[in-house]
């Protein structure tokens, strides 16, 4: 899955510093440790009793400045500076379930770094060594809730239970560019030792480091030492509990950020915000300066007549048309050197040039906002999806993300036009909900970004299918998608090929339907269009839906329900619930019966209603042609944990809702009577 880049992610740092590069000088890396008979014999851990596999030891090492022990700058051929990251596990397998740790998955975010130098090996009981020699693949990687991404791969070969498998890999950094400087402490897997080093950026040209620490009781805080680097070691660190629909597991993990500033520190947090609001002020105010280019494309795109809402919404098309450059496949440098294209200073070379990134095309539309006579405002936001924003910490990069707020008839209106498809009214679903900061000259406000309400955001399902003596179920599913949950799917599959697209929706469909069924995507949907839902058409057949009893034939009234069968049936829970941005499921199933059959019996219509949920379900009889109209409604974000056992009984409700049968009799049974 190509990944697009967000510049604000990263702290440019490429001509700070005039380096004299000497020969090319590799980081020494941490390579194999020395085999520990003591491991080899372990059969288990106290501190981790039942555990299908513990860390012996992990070691991770991160370069930001690029220098390596000896003091020789790290670069590549091309002269660029090397900066870097080592990572080191060795695990010990004691479980047949442990065994699945051979198969390992490094993440990879292409624009962002590569992973090189892996090696890796297993020690088996007896002591010899079998070295890795297998292939390393790039592949998608599937996690929960259809999550995707792409990772390095490779599985260590004849892995058994009390085997010791150890491997390490590099992950490098593009050179100019220090992206977020984290320690994860915490891990899957129970942890008996880990070390933990950075070596920072150069602090003596007035960049200054602090750190964030979230670190358990029993974990040591970070120390700098005389050399500049800063370490932490760490012992005996629980396995790190995950569970589905909860807040980003980074933000629950013992870790530790790093924050460098350009700019003097100022541990006041309202004076530093305000020095970052003003620089990003001037920064918007800098780039939409040209009063007069912009009030020449207003003019261009509105008429004098049109209402005040629709006058932006084709403002918000005229920046949509241009290309948006951060949503692009990576281009390599040479291929951009092709293309010659130009740097964009100011909004009159976005519109020259007909391209501009997320951030510019946001700030274009404030610039066209303003030259068409409303009161608009730049927001730098944040990004909810793996981390929450504390302004407290004081890091600015966390303010990764732009977005803009107008004034409509006195209320405020939050858009998007720099992300790609996003429709008009809408953020992406990761800047909803945020505390956010409104730009303005004297430092700007801070406020907190609009959540859409779940009608906004549905996922249609109408069904027009027929009913075989048989059982089987056949004919047209049509999905509709809306709202952030059809610009959710439009982002994420942007880049792909249709083959992939079509592989993605197909996928998602078969979660909510019996596992049994046949289904293919019979259209070609629009995947670019912010102006229209994303629609979707399937075939269908599901085998033997209904079943016999005796003379009667029963039909479950939830078809599609699937996603919802197991859904919390854990009965304790650790973390709060969190379901990212709330939405509906509608279904409206129409099923012709066979020629002869009645509806015997319908299930009592189910309405659960607790206002931050809600579900109902019912059918009618309509003379040949049974009508199943099913609705499930979550309106909320988060909860606490202390809520879950409430939570937990309704989907209990939904699935015993879904459950509820539709008695039916055939031909032959009537006839008989």
């Amino acid at each position: 899955m190509p990944l697009r880049r967000s510049s604000s992610l990263i702290l440019a740092l490429t001509g700070l510093m005039a380096l004299t590069v000497g020969p090319i000088k590799l980081f020494a890396g941490i390579g194999f440790q020395p085999v520990n008979a003591a491991e080899l014999k372990m059969t288990g851990e106290p501190l981790a009793p039942g555990a299908p596999a513990i860390i012996l030891y992990r070691e991770v090492d991160r370069d930001d400045f690029g220098q390596n022990s000896h003091g020789g700058a790290q670069v590549t051929s091309d002269n660029s500076i090397r900066r870097l990251e080592e990572n080191y596990y060795r695990i010990k397998i004691l479980t047949e379930k442990g065994r699945n740790y051979a198969n390992v998955q490094i993440p990879l975010l292409h624009g962002y770094h590569d992973i090189t130098g892996i090696g890796a090996r297993t020690i088996h009981p007896n002591g010899s060594i079998v070295n890795f020699d297998g292939k390393v693949l790039e592949q998608t990687v599937y996690k929960r809730k259809g999550l995707k991404y792409q990772a390095k791969t490779f599985s260590l070969p004849d892995v058994q239970v009390g085997d010791v498998i150890e491997y390490y890999y590099t992950v490098n950094f593009e050179g100019g560019y220090i992206f977020f400087s984290n320690w994860i402490i915490s891990d899957e897997l129970f942890q008996r030792d880990a070390k933990f080093s950075l070596r920072p950026w150069a602090t003596q040209m007035h960049i200054t480091l602090r750190w964030s620490q979230h670190l358990p009781p029993g974990i040591p805080e970070p120390k700098q030492g005389p050399d500049d680097v800063v370490r932490l070691e760490a012992h005996n660190v629980p396995a790190f509990q995950t569970e589905d629909f909860m807040p980003p597991e980074n933000e629950f993990k013992a870790r530790v950020e790093f924050i460098y500033s350009l700019d003097f520190f100022d541990p006041d947090p309202n004076k530093f915000w305000k020095k970052v609001g003003k620089k990003l002020n001037d920064e918007l105010e800098s780039f939409i300066g040209k009063r007069g280019v912009l009030e020449q494309a207003v003019a261009q795109t509105v008429a004098s007549g049109d209402p005040q809402q629709l006058k932006l919404e084709k403002l918000y098309a005229r920046v949509q048309q241009l290309r948006n450059t951060t949503y692009e496949v990576e281009k390599t440098e040479e291929q951009q050197k092709r293309e010659n294209e130009k740097s964009l200073p100011n909004v009159e070379d976005v519109l020259k040039q007909g391209y501009g990134s997320e951030r510019q095309l946001n700030w274009l539309y404030v610039g066209l906002a303003r030259a068409a006579g409303f009161e608009a405002y730049g927001v730098a936001a944040p990004d909810r999806s793996e981390f929450f924003f504390n302004p407290q910490t004081m890091n600015a990069q966390r303010l990764n993300q732009t977005a803009v707020l107008v004034k409509l008839n006195g209320k405020d209106l939050y858009l998007d036009p720099g992300a790609a498809c996003a429709p008009f009214g809408f953020l992406k679903w990761e800047e909803t909900g945020v505390q956010a900061l409104r730009l303005d000259k004297d430092g700007g406000t801070w406020i907190q970004t609009a959540v859409p309400d779940s009608s906004q955001s549905q996922v249609k399902r109408n069904a027009d299918l027929k009913l075989s003596e048989a059982g089987d179920l056949e004919g047209k599913l049509t999905v509709t998608y809306t709202g952030l949950e059809e610009l959710r799917r439009r982002l994420e599959e942007r880049n792909e090929d249709e083959v992939s697209r079509k592989k993605y929706l197909e996928d998602e469909v078969k979660q909510w339907i019996p596992a049994a069924s046949e289904l293919h995507l019979s259209n070609n949907p629009n995947w670019t269009s912010s102006a229209t839902p994303l629609v979707a058409d399937f075939d269908l057949r599901v085998p033997g839906w209904a079943s016999h009893g005796g003379k009667l034939v029963f039909l479950p009234a939830g078809l599609f329900g699937g996603s919802e069968k197991h859904l919390f049936d854990y009965g304790e829970r650790v973390h709060p619930i969190y379901f990212e941005y709330p939405a509906q499921k509608l279904d409206d199933i129409a099923i012709a019966l066979p020629t002869g059959w009645q509806v015997s019996g319908l299930p009592q219509t189910q309405n659960q209603d607790y206002r931050v949920v809600a579900y109902s379900v019912g059918a009618e009889d309509q003379k040949g042609t049974l009508h199943i109209k099913r609705k499930l409604d979550v309106n909320i974000i988060s909860l606490d944990v202390k809520y879950y056992s409430p939570l937990r009984s309704f989907f209990q409700g939904v699935r015993a809702g879904d459950d509820e049968k539709v008695v039916l009799q055939a031909a032959s049974a009537l006839s008989s009577k």
